[in-house]
């Protein structure tokens, strides 16, 4: 039985192997080095120059007000908390546009498949039009054109002495809580889930016997009388905040101010164009014999469209709108040319006045 011929190994520079292997060890090396020079760098000069670096600023005071809250923030409190205010402020513009523009681009992607001609045109000119039109330029409309130039506090719109709307803001009745509220938002919860597993108990019947059973009686039923009862029973605080106007603007109540409420309109509208188009071909990637099977066994268009068409959509549908919504939380940043607090222009004042010679 013959033997293989042993294969001697060449570690020699001019294997081509070991060759690519030295190449990339060397390029690593020259990497870190660089990194490493510019880091050590770097330290040397904010040491001369009496900078700090780090996260310390966090815990100092900030030492400025904010005009939008949603959780308790005074001057004195840290940039930590400031940062959270800035956050939440986000969260809350981008939730804001979200909803809006999802319902305002549902029904004009469905307007845009209309058999209506004239609502067919209007819903292709409002698309045509917004997403034409850059985002910070419809910002400065309805922030500048339209918003500030509505009366002042003492000539503000009024709604039954409720609701007031002015150049300062929307401002509304909002409730104060308590802590024998919770029974009833629990109660409330329990009255959602409880109606979310009526539709699906029911929705299951239909499909097994083809029998459809009214369900908007009993939600209804339950989304008043749960609340009720747990009300009753532990007691909830029945107290409304009314805005009072007093001095120069309107105290109490929750206020919409003008910066967010700009902001809600402009991204809202400009980004529903685009989720119009996103609805639009989703609902056109499904084979057209769907509709005319539907048809065929009687049913009727909305049935059609909320039972066969936009669940096969959803598949095309979903990528591009993630997108559309992602992209609605970066415009918000836009947020810092007419002063609304978010994230971003918070986070740029904040470190561009960390300069403290001998801190």
């Amino acid at each position: 039985m013959s033997q293989r011929p042993t294969v001697k190994k060449d570690f020699s520079f001019g294997n081509p192997t070991v060759r690519a292997w030295l190449y990339q060890i060397v390029a690593i090396v020259a990497v870190f080095a660089v990194v490493g020079y510019l880091i050590h760098n770097t330290v040397i000069n904010l040491a001369n120059r009496g900078i700090t670096s780090g996260f310390g600023f966090l815990e100092r005071n900030a030492g400025f007000g904010i005009v939008q809250h949603l959780i308790d923030y005074s001057e004195g409190d840290t940039y930590a908390r400031v940062f959270m205010v800035g956050l939440t402020n986000t969260l809350l513009i981008s939730a804001l546009c979200i909803v809006f523009a999802s319902i305002l681009g549902f029904a004009i992607g469905l307007a845009r498949l209309s058999d209506n001609w004239l609502l067919r045109k209007l819903s292709t000119i409002y698309i045509e039009t917004f997403r034409n039109i850059p985002p910070l330029l419809q910002i400065f409309f309805w922030y500048f054109a339209v918003l500030r130039n509505l009366p002042g506090p003492r000539q503000a719109l009024n709604a039954f002495d409720l609701a007031f709307v002015s150049n300062r803001g929307l401002y509304i009745p909002w409730p104060e809580y308590a802590p024998s509220t919770w029974p009833s938002l629990i109660a409330l919860a329990i009255a959602i889930a409880a109606i979310a597993a009526l539709f699906r108990f029911n929705r299951k019947h239909q499909l097994k016997t083809g029998q459809l059973r009214r369900t908007w009686p009993a939600a209804a039923g339950l989304i008043v009388l749960l609340p009720l009862i747990a009300h009753t029973l532990f007691g909830a605080a029945t107290h409304w905040d009314v805005p009072e106007l007093r001095g120069f603007n309107f105290r109490g109540g929750f206020a919409m101010i003008p910066e967010l409420a700009a902001l809600t309109l402009a991204l809202s509208i400009y980004t529903s164009s685009f989720i119009a188009e996103v609805i639009r071909a989703g609902i056109q990637s499904v084979p057209h014999g769907q509709s005319e099977a539907a048809r065929s066994l009687g049913l009727p268009n909305p049935v059609t469209l909320r039972q066969v068409i936009i669940p096969q959509a959803m598949r095309v549908i979903i990528p591009p709108l993630t997108s559309q919504y992602l992209n609605i939380i970066k415009n918000s940043s836009l947020a810092a040319a007419i002063g609304y607090p978010d994230m971003m222009s918070l986070f740029a004042g904040t470190v561009l006045n960390q300069y403290r010679p001998g801190n």
